[in-house]
């Protein structure tokens, strides 16, 4: 799993460390309030299930800084926005 933070490309990805530093600390939170993990792994590592979840791009951080789950490209009713967790604005 830290072989990923080794390469630049899951911060090219996120858009420069700023953003990926702001990204995992906001889906881990989500994932420690209870959160469902948007990926199938056989751990409960929540650094390596949020690492997996932005290798596969399943989320992103919007303008806004806010963690949005992107969309399949077929549309077929995957997770929402709704399944990120509990709302971050509280904190």
């Amino acid at each position: 799993m830290l072989e990923a933070f080794k390469q630049e490309a899951i911060v090219d990805k996120v858009g420069g460390r700023f953003k990926l530093s702001t990204l995992i600390q906001k889906r881990m939170v989500a994932l420690n309030r209870g959160a469902r993990p948007l990926v199938e792994m056989q751990t409960n590592d929540t650094m390596a299930i949020v690492v997996q979840e932005i290798l596969t791009d399943k989320i992103y951080l919007d303008a806004s800084q806010k963690v949005q789950v992107r969309e399949p490209a077929g549309g077929d009713g995957g997770p929402g926005v709704e399944d990120l967790g509990p709302s971050l604005d509280d904190l």
